[in-house]
């Protein structure tokens, strides 16, 4: 049952993001970017927590799920390092994704040649 919620989850997270894109004139980058503040604004009042809990991955894997998880740095950072934490949490608690998504794009620049299209 956990596969069919984190399928369903994130399907529905992106079938809305496919109807932005086709039913308005946002561009993708303004619709992941909404993600990530709608994914911190959920965690802000405490909704994001129960939908993660029943999604699984289908809810932590998108942006909603990295704005969820800044949020939750955050949150933690300022209980222990007081106003300070405000800069320092949301980093800290997304640095291991930020570093993989840089070692996998050097990777992926080392092993494969661009080229344009024509």
């Amino acid at each position: 049952m956990e596969y069919f919620n984190a399928f369903l989850c994130g399907g529905i997270l992106c079938a809305i993001g496919q109807i932005l894109i086709d039913k308005t004139q946002l561009t993708p980058a303004r619709i992941l970017t909404g993600y990530v503040v709608a994914g911190v604004l959920l965690s802000a009042v405490g909704l994001y927590e129960p939908l993660a809990s029943w999604g699984g991955a289908g809810a932590t894997v998108p942006l909603t799920g990295f704005g969820h998880a800044l949020a939750k740095g955050v949150r933690k950072a300022v209980d222990t390092d007081s106003w300070l934490g405000v800069f320092t949490g949301g980093l800290t608690a997304a640095a291991g994704g930020i570093t993989a998504a840089v070692v996998f794009a050097a990777v992926m620049a080392a092993v494969f040649k661009p080229s344009s299209k024509r």
